[in-house]
């Protein structure tokens, strides 16, 4: 008599064919393997969505996807689950699915061969990646070839290739070629496109990294503690939960970031994650900074938004489209403003924006744009008191704003109660917002609240 069949009979077979449709549209899946079905039941609760299949299922089923998963290129993560730093991953959470299933052990996370044999598979079964050749001229025509298409995928790929197979001279001949094919302006978009693609990998204890910089304007020409202001910035609450950063503890300087070639970008990727000082951008001279007025700090962000199979299983692969101008992004916008205004008023600098470092000229350049505006709107109004003393020699001159809708206007008396003249400012070209612009006015003329004798 054959035998029963059991209630899990079939989920194996089920979770390999479900790995098999989904893997196209997967670039990275997350396993939580389980010693024991303590660490089992300890993990899931009545409505977890691995039901209740027993510990050999689990692990059967685990196994079954991560070997479709591989074989068909989609990078494969385990978790080994552990009691302990699952119980302080829950305490102090509402206990759902969702922040079950949200845990990731980001200190042993396991990639690549070791994740596989981990689960006891063999890691043969990765495709092998493809070879690029050896003659760089048909590589290089081949990437300028992708760098015109449209949608910008192949051209991404065959840069990701070239750069982890080390082959800087090909970038450099591409270059050239856009240059005297496409004119100069060309090979400067395909270095911008080239440098882009270096500034992030599937490198990393979370599968993908990416070099993030902060340009700070040093106003008051004083450097401040690179560590404790990178420190402040990751305390401060601007990124969300599934983002790391780590930032160089020393000042880097923007002209050198500008110098890096993407070879030498990818490199300093590259040593970043592994936690070591970039060999092509050692630490900038404080001194010099100062003098230039804008320094850089350094960092790697990781992504840990990898999503776990039984995500995958319950609702399909992952929408790769993010929502924009979510209550969440106004949350980190606000934060972060917030931060940079207290940076700068308890030490003088003023933090600009978490960019590539491929944008930090750009950044520089709107800052000094904007910072040029506000210093036209400030000489704007010291002009129009100069020519108010002059009309009044010998005698104090007072002013009295008042703010008309988003505007300002400012009428200027002599002390004794005389009105001199008037100024009526749109919001667009004052330098800061009209209820603040009294506390820039008075560094150089006395600001009262009513016209003098009345």
């Amino acid at each position: 008599m054959p035998p029963k069949a059991g209630l899990n009979d079939g989920l194996v077979g089920q979770a390999a064919a479900l790995a098999r449709e989904f893997a196209p549209e997967l670039d990275a899946v997350l396993l939580t393997h389980f010693p024991d079905a303590e660490t089992l039941d300890l993990y899931r609760t009545g409505d977890f969505r691995l039901g209740e299949a027993d510990l050999a299922t689990v692990t059967a089923v685990n196994r079954a996807v991560a070997a479709e998963l591989a074989a068909n290129g989609v990078r494969v993560f385990v978790q080994r689950a552990d009691r302990g730093a699952f119980r302080r991953w829950m305490d102090g959470r509402i206990d759902t699915v969702e922040n079950r299933l949200a845990w990731r052990d980001r200190a042993r996370m396991l990639s690549g061969a070791a994740a596989l044999e981990a689960l006891g598979l063999d890691a043969r079964i990765i495709p092998a990646q493809p070879r690029l050749g050896t003659v760089p001229g048909p590589l290089a025509d081949s990437l300028l070839a992708a760098f015109a298409e449209e949608d910008g995928a192949g051209f991404e790929a065959l840069a990701h290739a070239l750069l982890a197979g080390g082959r800087a001279g090909v970038l450099e001949l591409a270059v050239r070629k856009a240059a005297d094919r496409l004119g100069e302006d060309m090979a400067e978009d395909l270095v911008g496109a080239l440098l882009a693609v270096a500034e992030g990998a599937e490198a990393g204890p979370s599968g993908w990294a990416e070099l993030v910089a902060l340009p700070v304007a040093l106003v008051q020409g004083e450097v401040p503690e690179a560590a404790a202001l990178g420190s402040g910035l990751i305390a401060a609450g601007i990124l969300p939960a599934t983002l790391e950063l780590r930032f160089l503890p020393g000042w880097r300087s923007p002209e050198a970031v500008a110098r890096l070639d993407p070879a030498a970008m990818r490199r300093v990727l590259l040593d970043l994650v592994a936690g070591m000082e970039p060999r092509d951008l050692p630490p900038a001279d404080t001194d010099e900074l100062a003098d230039a007025g804008f320094g850089v700090l350094l960092g790697v962000q990781l992504d840990w938004t990898i999503p776990s199979w039984e995500e995958i299983a319950a609702e399909g692969p992952p929408d790769e489209e993010a929502e924009e101008d979510s209550p969440e992004d106004a949350k980190r916008t606000a934060a972060f403003d917030r931060w940079r205004a207290a940076t700068f008023e308890a030490g003088g600098c003023v933090p600009l924006a978490l960019v590539p470092p491929s944008e930090i000229g750009d950044e520089v350049s709107d800052f000094l744009g904007e910072a040029g505006q506000e210093t036209a709107g400030i000489e704007e109004i010291r002009d129009f008191v100069a020519m108010a003393r002059q009309e009044a020699p010998g005698e104090e001159i007072v002013c009295r704003p008042e703010v008309v809708g988003d505007g300002l206007e400012l009428s200027l008396y002599t002390a004794a109660g005389r009105f001199l003249d008037s100024l009526s400012l749109a919001a667009d070209e004052l330098p800061a917002r009209a209820e603040e612009m009294p506390r820039l006015i008075e560094a150089f003329v006395v600001v009262v609240k009513d016209a003098p004798g009345r």
